[in-house]
């Protein structure tokens, strides 16, 4: 009897989680409710994580202590110390540690168990875990060594790589097939599982930096299902909940960004974009001409209407706080300030409207890019602050490039242009960017945290 009770209790604590994750969910899907959303989710995994711990089967509980403790703690220390513009290969280790969580999770199971005493469903889920969780593993943390410069970020090729990675992909799932059939065969299990290892890493390595935001929300999708393969392998219907729901939302934001980029999950993940190319449009030569700070800030101060375009360089300089007083200062004189966000500026999704939410920058100034697009041509001045891809002309006017129809800020419409750079390097594709040499536009150099700094006090003094 008491065990009834405490079996009702745990599926009331994960159905409270379940309802919880559901909603932080909603709550991500807008800037206003995206921190309420993650709070939501937070209380939900401490339900499932307070719930879990009245299973029947655990029975010593200083192994589980012990690791919440040490997860708390590292959790702890890398929220306090992880700088904001290191946030993206973060998130892709949390990606890392969540895949090799399912995974080891599946390969305990197979080895306390084996496959043989498993009905075929279970042993199919628990195949599909343990090849998912691994290979998804290893790609996360190149993901994160590409984002964060201790691996090479432009694609690593090779002759015939294409076909190796099909021959590793055919014995994994030729290994995971003969698993199922032959539960026995634990030889082959394990094999799979190193195959997933070895092709996680040969899946990622071949993509170059300007496509890791496409990059870790699949791998943040695959990580999802691997967790929901786990649940169906336990019978824990909060891991089936929560790990659909990552599986599908990673999925479908996949989806729209590489439609944002007007480019396939195929392309992103066989085409090399990210390699660096050196065709460019016939606009791409000539001089850059360089502007005074004091010339800028005249341009600003005198304008009706002024537009920010941050890129990575903004994540970069940490300069989201400065761009804010920059704007509060051109408020004050009367200029509207508005905000243009292209949907893979910066190295993950909405990394752009965390940095401005961070800097207090109120939501109704920010501005996607179908919306924002039609008002350049009445802007006074455009200020791009670190983005380069994602205002490229090229990908509207040159069909040749390798960005050809990728949507773009169209900043080259607006009256002005003033552009934010440490020099005159390319973006994340290794495009020259014929923007820089357009008539309207005049490149401001240095440091974007002094610069806007600099700009916000002779605005002032104007």
């Amino acid at each position: 009897m008491e065990q009834v009770g405490v079996n009702y209790f745990l599926e009331f604590t994960y159905l409270i989680a379940s309802v919880l994750f559901i909603l932080g969910l909603k709550g991500l899907s807008h800037p206003e409710s995206a921190r309420r959303g993650m709070f939501m989710a937070e209380a939900g995994m401490a339900a499932a994580v307070f719930g879990t711990l009245f299973h029947h089967d655990i029975h010593v509980y200083e192994w589980i202590i012990l690791g919440l403790v040490a997860g708390s703690i590292i959790g702890a220390l890398m929220a306090i110390w992880v700088p904001m513009t290191a946030m993206p290969q973060r998130t892709a280790l949390s990606h890392a540690f969540g895949a090799i969580a399912a995974a080891l999770v599946g390969i305990a199971e197979y080895t306390l168990h084996g496959g043989a005493t498993m009905p075929g469903f279970t042993r199919g889920a628990l195949g599909f875990e343990v090849m998912l969780g691994a290979l998804t593993t290893t790609g996360s943390l190149i993901a994160a060594g590409k984002l964060q410069g201790v691996v090479r970020g432009t694609p690593v090729q090779f002759k015939g790589q294409q076909v190796l990675n099909l021959v590793l992909f055919g014995s994994m799932v030729g290994c995971f097939i003969y698993t199922i059939i032959h539960p026995e065969a634990s030889l082959f299990f394990y094999a799979m599982a190193g195959l997933g290892f070895l092709f996680g890493v040969m899946l990622v390595i071949p993509i170059g930096s300007a496509d890791m935001p496409v990059v870790m929300s699949l791998l943040n999708s695959y990580a999802g299902l691997a967790a929901a393969a786990t649940g169906f392998v336990l019978g824990n219907n909060v891991l089936i909940i929560a790990g659909t729901l990552d599986g599908f939302s990673g999925l479908i934001l996949s989806i729209l960004m590489c439609k944002a980029m007007n480019r396939s999950i195929t392309n992103v993940l066989f085409g090399g974009f990210g390699a660096v190319h050196h065709e460019a449009g016939p606009g791409a030569t000539g001089e850059m001409r360089e502007i005074s700070l004091d010339d800028a800030a005249v341009r600003l101060a005198y304008a009706s209407k002024v537009v920010f375009v941050p890129g990575y360089g903004l994540a970069t300089a940490q300069a989201q706080h400065a761009v804010r007083d920059l704007a509060s200062a051109l408020e004050e004189r009367g200029v509207t300030v508005k905000y243009g966000i292209h949907p893979v500026a910066g190295r993950m999704p909405g990394h752009m409207n965390v940095l401005l939410a961070e800097a207090n920058v109120p939501y109704g100034d920010l501005y996607e890019m179908e919306q924002i697009n039609p008002e350049f041509p009445t802007t006074d001045v455009a200020v791009v602050v670190g983005a380069n891809d994602v205002v490229n002309p090229d990908a509207r006017d040159n069909p040749d490039s390798p960005i050809a129809g990728m949507p773009i800020l169209e900043v080259d419409k607006a009256k002005s242009v003033i552009v934010l750079k440490r020099g005159q390097g390319r973006g994340f594709s290794g495009l020259e960017n014929p923007l820089f040499f357009k008539p309207v536009t005049s490149m401001l150099y240095g440091d974007a945290k002094s610069s806007l700094a600099q700009l916000a006090q002779e605005v002032k003094n104007v």
